[in-house]
């Protein structure tokens, strides 16, 4: 099956094309013609440092019309990519979050609605299965009624590999859009979808990765806290909160309190602890599966398949919704409301 990937602009880029060229079921070709000639990290030169065939333009990718198309643009480039790739006929995995605005996200699901194509968001930690553990558990009924979440996802400035992080223009927004929309998923699987009534966030960019790196116009550390009609309080520490030096890109978290108990999720667990003494640096060995590979795997096998694939562009549209009551919150002041939509 022919897969394409279009522009190497996310950080996670690398890691979709050297887990799909190692797949002898894919016939991968990329392009990245929004990058600079002279960046060693994307364009031609990342593709044939990895060994990958690279197209001039996307356009020139899509007339070969791939069966699937992965989007790893800028996030306010989302929308013009997928519309592309719909018209050409290419199921989709598009990067989260699913687009900066309401107004986009909905034009990117109707086009692939209209082309009768499948819309995947990026949400690779609901593959996790200690997650699929913990669904079970709290729907199960042995552990009472769901009381409250606290989230965390947290990691180094991401505008440390990636100057677009900190564009307001390209990425929408900083850590709250950046980080918010992962827990934001995990709560969209454990209320089958039920959304928030109201959304209250704090923000501040003090946070600052280095002294001239320019993040003064989005926010580097956030805290949100979701109220939803069940009565249920939940909190999403999204900050860049991570020094450069933290011996990992950062890490996600649930604590889930029930009428009964208490479950707790980590998605990135440590193996093991220690400190690198010749390096002069913490060591961290984790101990997890590979949940980029869990998800592409069901992008794909829905790919291949013509099955419907999730989380689709409707759950990335719901948590975009959260990310862009958060903002709201952070200009008005006050509690945003989410309209029930449903």
């Amino acid at each position: 099956m022919k897969v394409a990937v279009l522009s190497f602009a996310h950080v996670h880029a690398a890691t979709y094309l050297q887990l799909l060229r190692e797949r002898p079921d894919i016939e991968l070709i990329a392009a990245d013609p929004d990058a600079e000639p002279e960046d060693p990290t994307r364009g031609k030169a990342l593709a044939d440092e990895l060994g990958i065939p690279y197209r001039s333009s996307y356009e020139a990718a899509l007339a070969e019309q791939p069966r699937a198309v992965i989007v790893t643009s800028e996030n306010a480039r989302h929308r013009h990519l997928v519309e592309q790739a719909a018209a050409a006929g290419a199921h989709i995995l598009c990067e989260k979050p699913l687009a900066t605005t309401e107004t986009d996200a909905l034009a990117m699901i109707e086009a692939c609605e209209t082309a009768g194509v499948s819309l995947m968001t990026a949400y690779p930690v609901r593959f996790h299965p200690a997650f699929a553990s913990l669904r079970h558990a709290l729907t199960d009924g042995s552990l009472g009624r769901l009381l409250s979440v606290h989230g965390v996802n947290n990691s180094s400035p991401p505008s440390l590999e990636r100057s677009w992080f900190a564009d307001l223009a390209l990425a929408g927004g900083g850590a709250v859009m950046d980080h918010t929309v992962h827990i934001a998923d995990l709560l969209d699987v454990l209320l089958d979808g039920e959304q928030p009534t109201h959304v209250y966030a704090v923000a501040n960019n003090r946070l600052s990765p280095a002294p001239d790196t320019a993040t003064k116009d989005v926010e580097t550390a956030g805290l949100i806290t979701l109220t939803y009609p069940r009565g249920l309080t939940a909190t999403i520490d999204c900050s860049w909160s991570h020094p450069a030096t933290h011996p990992t890109w950062g890490g996600l978290s649930l604590t889930c309190v029930t009428e009964r108990a208490q479950a707790e999720f980590d998605a990135f667990p440590p193996l093991l602890t220690g400190y690198n003494t010749p390096e002069a640096s913490p060591r961290w060995e984790p101990s997890t599966v590979d949940l980029d590979a869990a998800m592409l795997n069901s992008f794909l096998t829905a790919a291949r398949t013509g099955q419907r694939a999730h989380p689709d562009g409707h759950t990335g549209l719901r948590t975009l919704r959260i990310v862009l009551a958060a903002y709201e919150s952070l200009t008005t002041g006050q509690p945003a409301t989410i309209p029930n939509t449903t």
